[in-house]
């Protein structure tokens, strides 16, 4: 079975309004592109090639038009529809024919992953084809996300949901792998307090398996959330410092393609040379430069 990617990018962004009153959260720029940019390269770092992207019926349209159907990127890109935002869960209902036997990653798009062997660890729980995985991320601040605490072994021991008193100082990241059985047990959730299929009751179905795994992201991992204004800041400055420092670019989606051989050198081309008077074009044709031994 293969593994398919979601990309949940729905909701009101009520968090950030005004600047969300007339545009998706996720198309809001996070320094040198559009918020969806950087968990779709994530997906594709994973090796994730059929994505799925889940918006609201006002922004369906935009999403088509910035990424079309993935073909210029050696992807498989579809969109679905959710009307009302009612939980993180509800990508599986939503979703039920896109994923159809395979297995699923999750991913939110507001979330933003980078460090060191990011990509080499997500291949790695991406080929785990039993039971659901997440990922542990210590914060500062844990009473503001779903918390997981673990004994020694990194076993789960429990999930709470933004919890007054967490029992750890791990939080769990927007991103999360599961196997088929996902669709049925998101079908069979009741609506929490919130009114919400909570992702947390996915998870707990799954601990109370057995079949629950968890991923501790070390120090050397970045992830970023840019649900309010200052986090939105915060990430652009990080991703700005990046760039600047290094001179690479971040979530760059045809410099993933090309180097995945999704996409050959002459597509990388084609979009340089259109994109050639802003820096993500420059560095394109850069790139190709420098493969061919021209540096400046």
């Amino acid at each position: 079975m293969a593994v398919k990617g979601i990309i949940l990018a729905g909701g009101e962004g009520t968090r950030l309004y005004p600047l969300t009153q007339a545009v998706s959260k996720q198309l809001m720029p996070v320094y040198d592109k559009p918020m969806i940019y950087y968990p779709l390269a994530t997906l594709m770092l994973t090796g994730l090639r059929d994505i799925l992207v889940i918006t609201t019926p006002r922004d369906l349209e935009h999403f088509r038009h910035l990424l079309g159907d993935g073909s210029q990127l050696g992807i498989q890109l579809s969109y679905e529809v959710q009307a009302h935002p009612d939980g993180l869960a509800q990508a599986f209902i939503l979703g039920k024919g896109f994923i159809g036997t395979d297995r699923v990653c999750l991913i939110l798009g507001d979330n933003i992953f980078y460090g060191h062997n990011l990509a080499t660890s997500l291949r790695q729980v991406a080929e785990r084809d039993h039971g659901a995985t997440i990922f542990a991320y210590r914060v500062r601040d844990p009473e503001r996300y779903g918390v997981v605490t673990f004994d020694k072994g990194r076993r789960v021991v429990s999930i709470e949901e933004k919890p007054a008193h967490p029992k750890s100082n791990f939080a769990i990241p927007g991103i999360y792998f599961y196997d088929n059985r996902v669709v049925e047990i998101a079908a069979a959730l009741t609506p929490s307090g919130r009114g919400e299929l909570e992702i947390t009751d996915v998870n707990r179905a799954y601990l109370e398996m057995g079949e629950l795994h968890v991923e501790v992201m070390g120090r050397g991992i970045a992830w970023l959330d840019t649900g309010t204004h200052d986090s939105l800041l915060q990430a652009q400055n990080y991703i700005a410092t990046l760039e600047s420092r290094q001179g690479l670019q971040v979530a760059c989606l045809e410099e993933i393609a090309y180097r995945m051989g999704y996409i050959d050198a002459d597509r990388v081309q084609e979009v340089g040379e259109r994109m050639n008077k802003n820096g993500y074009g420059q560095y394109l044709l850069a790139l190709l430069k420098e493969e061919r031994g021209e540096y400046p």
